[in-house]
């Protein structure tokens, strides 16, 4: 208290100095005690003025306490002279002077007006709570359940091909049956050779699109749209040539893709601008890190290694019993496998770009890639097993939808599965893994979160219209299909029997490895879509995603949309 007496006092004196020196001085004095509260002091000098023409001292004195209650609450000296008159014992007497012009806060006549508090005053205002910031940096383990699936099923795996692969060599050396060592040695030189050129195959095409992607992303779009009707139409055509039946029902099942793909590229040609501007402006931030490609290659080279073990163990099962189901398990132990790698891929590059969009951070790619490889590695292993499956499916319900007809009971079922996908698009879709890799949610969580953005931000329709994970998935069928044509070709001079079976094998492997190689572009896209979804005025974003909103609101934009249920079944 004693501290805060001589504030008062020139305070006092201030007043005393302002009643000789008149109005204007006033005014000076006043906004030099709280700079920045212009109001209450515009209001405190219009009552001052209207009570300084009286030359009654009892009122003039009238006049400065009042003022002094009309203070700011947060104004130093009204804090200073609340603490003093909330005191619960009064001031010494020898304080009090009874001057009529030299006026102590101590001699008012009445001093409960100090502690009085007026009918407007507000407590002192307290800094509103800032809402926490989601981390960047979660150490716990996402998915714990499907990486431990995953682990154990490669135990399996690895298990398995090694078995296999033994059992390949124990056929060829130690097979007491002249004619099994027979087969043996046939496979071994009518079906390795093409199948290890066709895994050699697909990785030179790998790396050829991911390059080929970064330096010219609006050319690459055009390209591969037709070159892949090409491919697959070229591919089909050949396997119908050898007049063989098991060649031909695969050359058919090529020729009536193409057709699709054809339809497909005129479909979505106006929609091809707005990708490719997306495309252009999302690969960006990929030459300001030099090394995010590593965990891709990285991929790549073990995705070879291990495609060339499993081919050695399908050889292997022709020697052991229950052959298809030994290679059907093969096949889908690799596709998961080979899902895996991409989003292992994905979840890296995603996490470089998005920290990049959302905090302006350089990351060390070599830290990600060991994070996607061990805290988010049990999100890209169940992302990998769902999201094809409800991608595809959820092509199918749209494909039916596209069919226009009066017999409601029939499409009805259409529509209705497609709200059903529609319904799990929301708790499971690829944009979830820009979430997973920056802040390291689970997959169904980061799917949620994902979509509600793109729902704030009325982006539904931008990212429900985005053709980038379809020219991914086309990039490898045209890698796929290029393997067909090459090893076909060459099985059908050397062992014509062998023209099937080796080049579904081809077309797989060749679609597998690009798949991963094309996860660096994908991820850049998701990234740009998602951060843009979050802070959409961050000034690394332009003007590109808002101009296609305000072109969809206004009804200017002619872009085709996916089909979705109609307004006649959603009601139902």
């Amino acid at each position: 208290m004693g501290a805060a007496e001589p504030v008062v006092e020139r305070e006092s004196e201030e007043v005393e100095v302002r009643e000789e020196n008149g109005e204007k001085k006033e005014e000076g004095e006043e906004r030099d005690v709280e700079k920045g509260e212009e109001v209450g002091f515009e209001y405190e000098e219009q009552a001052v003025a209207a009570e300084s023409n009286t030359n009654d001292d009892h009122n003039q004195r009238d006049v400065h306490m009042s003022m002094m209650h009309r203070l700011n609450p947060t104004n130093p000296l009204r804090i200073v002279i609340n603490s003093n008159t909330r005191a619960a014992t009064p001031p010494p007497p020898s304080r009090f002077s009874h001057g009529s012009n030299n006026i102590r806060v101590g001699a008012t006549p009445s001093p409960p007006h100090f502690s009085h508090t007026p009918p407007h005053s507000q407590p002192r205002s307290t800094p509103n709570p800032q809402p926490s910031i989601t981390t960047l940096n979660s150490r716990k383990y996402t998915n714990k359940i499907s990486l431990f699936l995953f682990l154990l099923h490669m135990v399996a795996a690895i298990g398995l091909v090694g078995f296999l692969v033994f059992k390949g060599v124990q056929g060829l050396i130690e097979a007491s049956d002249n004619r099994v060592k027979r087969a043996e040695k046939r496979v071994l030189k009518f079906f390795l050779p093409q199948v290890e050129a066709a895994s050699l195959l697909s990785i030179t095409l790998a790396f050829a699109w991911q390059k080929a992607v970064r330096v010219w992303p609006k050319f690459f779009v055009h390209f591969i749209l037709w070159t892949t009707f090409l491919m697959s139409l070229s591919a089909g055509i050949l396997l119908i040539c050898f007049q063989k039946p098991a060649s031909d029902g695969v050359g058919v099942c090529f020729i009536a893709f193409a057709i699709g793909n054809g339809l497909y590229a005129c479909w979505i040609t106006q929609r091809i601008g707005f990708c490719s501007k997306i495309l252009i402006k999302s690969l960006e931030p990929v030459s300001k890190f030099p090394d995010l490609n590593q965990p891709t290659y990285w991929m790549l080279g073990v995705g070879f290694l291990w495609m060339s073990l499993w081919n050695l163990a399908v050889i292997g099962a022709l020697n052991f019993y229950f052959t298809p189901l030994m290679i059907v398990l093969l096949g889908l132990s690799l596709a998961w496998t080979a899902e895996v790698m991409r989003n292992v891929a994905n979840i890296t590059v995603s996490r470089v770009i998005s920290l990049y969009y959302l905090r302006g951070m350089q990351s060390n790619t070599k830290f990600c890639f060991q994070r996607a490889l061990s805290k988010s590695l049990g999100s890209a292993c169940f992302g990998s097993l769902f999201v094809p499956a409800i991608e595809a499916l959820r092509i199918v319900a749209r494909a039916l939808n596209l069919l226009e007809g009066e017999d409601e009971f029939m499409f009805s079922c259409a529509h209705c599965c497609l709200r059903v996908m529609e319904s799990i698009f929301r708790y499971g879709n690829g944009w979830a893994f820009v979430q997973i890799a920056a802040y390291g949610k689970g997959f169904v969580k980061a799917s949620q979160d994902t979509w509600e953005l793109f729902e704030r931000q009325e982006m539904e329709q931008i990212v429900d219209s985005d053709i980038t994970s379809s020219i991914c998935f086309l990039t490898g069928v045209c890698s796929g299909s290029m393997c067909v044509i090459v090893v076909a070709a060459w099985t059908a001079k050397v062992h014509q029997s062998f023209t099937a079976t080796i080049s579904l094998l081809a077309f797989f492997i060749g679609y597998l490895m690009t798949r991963i190689a094309m996860a660096l572009p994908h991820a850049c896209v998701g990234s740009y879509l998602v951060c843009y979804a979050e802070n959409p005025d961050n000034r690394l974003f332009d003007s590109t995603i808002k101009d296609r909103l305000a072109l969809m609101k206004s009804g200017r934009d002619v872009a085709i949309l996916t089909p979705r249920v109609p307004r006649r079944f959603a009601a139902r």
